[in-house]
């Protein structure tokens, strides 16, 4: 692996290939505190998810919006697709951080599971 990546994580106990649970405790500290105040500020996964699947359209829009009004080409019209489609990995990645959150901070929600 190159110098530049930094250690692989070692994950003690498991299998190759299976399924490992990850909680809101295994993030840095300061991911868990953005989490944790977009939580309180009523943000839910259900919310980061829908702007994932929005900005899905968004780049779809943009890019016939710009391909039709602007003289500049396809070229133009791929940078702005491509711009608004680096949201929906950012958006899906935080309903998953917020989730994870949800689910380790429900009273209902009990151990076993």
């Amino acid at each position: 692996m190159p110098p530049c990546c930094g250690p692989r994580p070692v994950m003690r106990g498991a299998r190759w290939g299976a399924r490992v649970e990850m909680s809101a405790f295994h993030l840095p500290y300061g991911e868990q505190m953005i989490v944790k105040l977009l939580h309180e500020k009523g943000l839910k996964s259900e919310h980061a998810y829908t702007a994932g699947f929005v900005s899905i359209g968004l780049t779809v829009a943009s890019w016939c919006g710009s391909l039709k009004a602007e003289s500049a080409g396809t070229a133009r019209a791929d940078r702005w697709g491509i711009f608004v489609g680096e949201w929906a990995p950012t958006f899906f990645a935080l309903g998953l951080a917020l989730a994870n959150y949800e689910k380790d901070h429900n009273p209902l929600h009990s151990a076993t599971h």
